[in-house]
């Protein structure tokens, strides 16, 4: 459009964060943009995490964009191929692969105020320069391996599910899983009858609940398809149930946690038979406070006599062993740590720099902070994917994004407008995450002293407290006074009025 200024944008990723927003982008017309990705393959969390058995933990009709309605899921509970295979389609069906620099990884940036330019820096030497730059790298990506004494001398095989094996044969194995979250539950039910003995290293137990997994009926996958809107009332209705069942537990409602803890229980004394592993299955923390668990096997999986779950941690390795804190001597083959990932801090390992000398990694030192999870004062024109406390506990994570991609887009408009950048006011910033902080505190994660929503010194730095609805009315617009927003005439210039909201300079002017 004449008179329009031409904004040129870096992403960071290209899961489903950097693909979403590549896609909002080119139907908005900004298709200048690159999307860095460091694989050789696009599809982040699902491209790396293809351990036997790997799903969504949310209904497949809801993990998917609204704007790319995926009808023919063959279950009810995605697994990772079909989520992946999901990924590659709409990037390739809406042109997002000419974008995509693969095997390029983005290892900092630096604002020049000058230029209100993003100089974007890569491993191989190559630079990049924008005027927006949007990291999109997510929260699960970098395996958490815990240090281990001896690890080093072990014999056998080793790796993090994240990593999978996939030439390992578990026939007749020996193995060992340090871990029984989300991942470990997964995988555990489809290598188990295969072991010669399997221990489950137990940390804590976990909350969990039936997944209620089947593959969708051919007659339900054919009106998905051809009945107008059914797709998305279906959607909208997993939504809804998600939002006003699952988040009153998070939020500690006693009616909520009760009904929980009563069909967690149920499930536990139904499935397994024996009373002491019984015992050591039921937490001992409020329902709610990690993550709550869905599953249509593992606890079937624990029934095998070759399984035991081991709740005594491990004190080293041997060249053909694990030793536990107690003496015990527990001969393996393999050892998979099903350990989660290192989530704390965030975009460890990037220096992201501002202006007048703020550095990302410093300004989060006592925790990452971002308002709605999306900008940082005094970093203008930078916006982040999947930020902090921006997680979900209850709903999909998909519909996060796609509140945030708007956001950005409507950020992107008021550079479009003649902005050189905007950035968002400290006060604001700040008033915000203090309102966050609060209401983290009344849910139940507060509740534990560890878990990975929390960074090293208890803060919650992942999770979002309240519902998915307020936090897509507070981001449908960007309020422009909440921001510093500089035209372009000003950006070299200092001025009096520089950093002023647009109203107040022009009446300044």
């Amino acid at each position: 459009m004449k008179g329009r200024r031409h904004v040129r944008t870096v992403i960071v990723g290209s899961g489903f964060g950097g693909i979403g927003l590549g896609i909002r982008l080119r139907n908005a017309g900004l298709d200048d943009f690159t999307i860095l990705e460091k694989e050789r393959t696009l599809g982040g969390t699902w491209r790396d995490n293809t351990y036997p058995g790997a799903a969504c933990d949310v209904p497949s009709m809801s993990y998917c964009f609204s704007f790319a309605q995926k009808t023919d899921w063959t279950r009810k509970w995605a697994p990772q191929a079909e989520i992946q295979a999901y990924i590659e389609d709409i990037a390739h069906s809406f042109g997002i692969l000419p974008h995509i620099r693969f095997g390029v990884e983005f290892t900092g940036a630096r604002f020049d105020a000058k230029s209100a330019t993003w100089e974007v820096f890569t491993r191989g030497g190559e630079t990049f320069r924008s005027d927006a730059l949007v990291v999109g790298v997510g929260q699960l990506h970098h395996p958490y391996v815990p240090a281990i004494e001896g690890r080093e001398k072990f014999r056998g095989v080793q790796f993090h599910s994240a990593r999978w094996n996939h030439e390992y044969d578990f026939r007749g194995k020996r193995v060992a899983v340090l871990g029984n979250a989300a991942s470990a539950i997964q995988f555990i039910p489809q290598i188990a009858p295969l072991t010669e003995r399997l221990y489950i290293f137990q940390r804590s137990a976990n909350w969990m609940i039936p997944r209620g997994d089947r593959p969708y009926r051919h007659w339900e996958r054919w009106a998905f398809s051809h009945v107008p809107g059914l797709a998305k009332l279906y959607r909208a209705r997993l939504w809804a149930v998600l939002e006003l069942f699952l988040l009153p537990v998070i939020q500690q409602k006693p009616w909520a946690m009760r009904y929980y803890r009563r069909m967690a229980l149920r499930y536990l004394e139904e499935t397994v038979r024996d009373p002491e592993l019984r015992r050591i299955l039921v937490p001992d923390y409020p329902v709610g406070a990690k993550r709550i668990l869905i599953s249509d096997d593992y606890y079937q999986s624990l029934n095998l006599p070759q399984v035991q779950v081991v709740t005594d941690r491990v004190r080293c390795f041997t060249e053909d062993a694990l030793v536990t804190q107690s003496g015990e001597r527990l001969a393996v083959d393999a050892v998979i740590f099903a350990t989660g990932f290192r989530t704390n801090p965030f975009l460890a390992g990037l220096r992201i720099e501002g202006l007048n000398g703020h550095v990302l990694e410093q300004d989060w030192a006592e925790g990452a902070r971002a308002y709605y999870g999306i900008t940082v004062p005094d970093y203008p024109n930078f916006f982040l994917l999947y930020g902090p406390n921006t997680n979900l506990g209850h709903n999909s994570i998909l519909f996060m994004l796609e509140c945030q991609f708007q956001y950005i887009l409507e950020a992107l408009r008021v550079l479009q407008d003649g902005a050189a950048y905007l950035d968002v006011r400290r006060d604001v910033f700040e008033a915000f995450n203090r309102e966050i902080q609060a209401a983290l505190q009344r849910t139940a994660w507060a509740q534990v002293d560890h878990s990975w929503y929390k960074d090293e010194a208890g803060r919650i730095t992942n999770n979002w407290p309240y519902s998915t609805l307020w936090y897509w009315w507070k981001t449908r617009h960007l309020n422009q006074a909440e921001y510093r927003i500089v035209p372009l005439a000003e950006a070299v210039t200092s001025t009096e009025t520089k950093g002023l909201p647009l109203a107040a300079r022009a009446g300044a002017h």
